[in-house]
C-alpha cells in the first residue's frame, strides 16, 4: 500500500482546529487524518501498564475516541521484530514503543524511529527529556527510576539493610530476587565488590566476582511483575527491582520497604519512540498520544502511579516519595546514585546480560 506521509509544515498548521478536539495537546494539522479504531503501545505488565493506562491511555482514548490495545512483548523481544519490520518496509507491530532510553537509542543510531522535534509538549521539559548524541528526537525520554533495595520488613526489624553485601548473608539464601538479565544490578555489584563505578566497562571484575558470590544464594530471576508478586507471597525477603515494583506491593498491604544501600543504586530512563513504516494517519495519532503523554496532566497519572519522576517539571510527587532518595528530582538527589553513561549501556549491555546468565545457569 502507497502511504503518504504527512511533512511537519502539514502537521503544524491549523492550530485552532485540532486544539478544539484535544485540549491537552496544541499539535495540530490543516485537515486532522483520519482515526484509527485502535493504536497498539508496547508496555510492562502489571503496575506498569495499570499506571500508563490511568495516566495516558484512558485519557487519550476519552478525548479522540481511539481505542489502546496493549504489546505486553518484552522489549528485548520485541526489539529484533520492529527492526525487521522497518527494514523490509513492513507495517511495524506497535505504533508506539515504551522501552529502556538503551534499547530505544540502540533504535535510534539505526534510524529506526520517527523524529519527534515537532511535538509541542516537548518544550519547557527537563533536559533529561533529551536523547543525548542526536540531532532531533527519536526518542523521548519520560521519567527516571532508580533500582532500589528492597525488603521485607519484618526481615529486618532492626530497620533497613545498609549494604548490598546483605544479600550474601545465608539466611537470605533462595529469598532473593534480580532481573533475568541482571539489568540494575552491574553498577551495584561492581561498587559491592569492592571496584569503582568509574572502571566500568574496562574493569568489570568486581562486579562478576560479586555476582558469582550471589549465585551460591539461588536468587529468583524475572521481571517486573515478578517482583511484586514474589513479595506479596512472601516469596523472597530482598531484591533490586525498580521502586515501582516494591512500591506496588506496599500498596497493597505488603510490609516491604526499600532503600538506597551505602553503595548507592542504579538510576536510569525509559522512553517512548514512534517505529518508522505507520501509515500516515496513524503515524500523526501516534505522535498525538506521545504528545498527550509528556503534558502535565499525563505525567502526573502515569509518573503518580508508577511513584516515579517524570521529565514535566509541573508534576508533583506523590505523598509517599516526596522526600524518598529512590525519587530523584535536583542534582544533588542524583550525585548519591550510580549512573553509567548511556553510549556504554549501548556498547556494552548485550555481552552484561549474556555473562550474567552465564554465571547464574553455569
Amino acid at each position: 500500500m502507497k502511504r503518504n506521509p504527512i511533512d511537519r509544515r502539514t502537521f503544524l498548521q491549523g492550530a485552532g482546529a485540532f486544539a478544539a478536539t484535544l485540549p491537552f495537546g496544541r499539535f495540530a494539522a490543516a485537515a486532522e487524518p483520519a482515526k484509527p479504531k485502535e493504536l497498539i503501545v508496547r508496555v510492562w505488565g502489571g503496575e506498569w501498564k495499570d499506571a500508563i493506562d490511568g495516566g495516558v491511555s484512558k485519557s487519550f482514548s476519552k478525548a479522540t475516541g481511539i481505542a489502546i490495545k496493549y504489546d505486553e512483548t518484552e522489549d528485548n523481544e520485541l526489539q529484533p521484530k520492529l527492526w525487521a519490520a522497518v527494514k523490509q518496509k513492513r507495517r511495524p507491530p506497535v505504533a508506539v514503543n515504551w522501552d529502556t532510553t538503551t534499547n530505544a537509542t540502540k533504535s535510534a543510531l539505526k534510524k529506526m524511529g520517527e523524529d519527534l522535534a515537532d511535538l509541542p509538549n516537548l518544550k519547557g521539559l527537563l533536559p533529561v527529556a533529551q536523547p543525548l548524541g542526536f540531532e532531533g528526537y527519536p526518542l523521548v525520554n519520560v521519567y527516571s527510576y532508580v533500582y532500589v533495595l528492597a525488603y521485607r520488613t519484618d526481615a529486618f526489624p532492626q530497620g533497613a539493610p545498609k549494604s548490598w553485601k546483605v544479600m550474601l548473608d545465608p539466611k537470605f539464601k533462595g529469598r532473593i530476587a534480580l532481573y533475568n538479565d541482571g539489568i540494575g544490578f552491574h553498577p551495584a555489584a561492581q561498587v559491592a565488590g569492592g571496584g569503582k563505578v568509574e572502571d566500568i566497562p574496562k574493569n568489570m571484575k568486581a562486579a562478576w566476582d560479586f555476582i558469582g558470590k550471589l549465585k551460591a544464594q539461588k536468587p529468583l530471576l524475572g521481571e517486573d511483575p515478578d517482583f511484586t508478586n514474589w513479595f506479596q507471597k512472601g516469596e523472597i525477603d530482598l531484591a533490586c527491582t525498580i521502586v515501582t515494583n516494591a512500591r506496588g506491593a506496599k500498596k497493597n498491604g505488603v510490609k516491604v520497604a526499600w532503600t538506597i544501600p551505602e553503595e548507592g543504586a542504579k538510576v536510569d530512563t525509559d522512553a517512548l519512540w514512534i517505529p518508522k513504516g505507520l501509515p500516515a494517519n496513524e503515524l500523526y495519532w501516534a505522535k498525538q498520544y506521545v504528545n498527550h503523554a509528556l503534558s502535565t496532566e499525563a505525567q502526573q497519572g502515569w509518573c503518580d502511579g508508577l511513584g516515579l519522576p517524570g521529565v514535566n517539571p509541573n508534576i508533583k510527587p506523590p505523598a509517599d516519595m516526596v522526600g524518598d532518595p529512590a525519587y530523584p528530582t535536583t542534582p544533588e538527589d542524583f550525585k548519591k546514585l550510580l549512573r553509567v553513561p548511556n553510549k556504554i549501556q549501548v556498547e556494552n549491555e548485550k555481552e552484561w546480560f549474556g555473562k550474567f546468565k552465564a554465571i547464574m545457569q553455569g
